[in-house]
């Protein structure tokens, strides 16, 4: 059985989101995502292939960011 999973909604590049969880790359909002899991799960994907790149997930009822570290492997 193959599950379908939902791609994340684009944002428009001069609105904010008023709610759900956004993954900020290099201090721009790329991907929506409706639950924090979802949101830190692809963002630590995203941080174990490219460490460099600063890495934050948004939340946006609270309006707060929440850094991204790479784990170790």
């Amino acid at each position: 059985m193959i599950q379908a999973t939902k791609k994340p909604a684009n944002l428009s590049m001069n609105a904010m989101p008023s709610d759900g969880y956004v993954m900020a790359v290099d201090g721009k909002l790329k991907a929506r995502y409706e639950s924090e899991s979802d949101a830190m799960t692809a963002a630590s994907k995203l941080k174990q292939s490219y460490p460099v790149l600063q890495i934050a997930v948004y939340d946006a009822a609270k309006r707060t960011y929440t850094a991204v570290n790479a784990q170790e492997k």
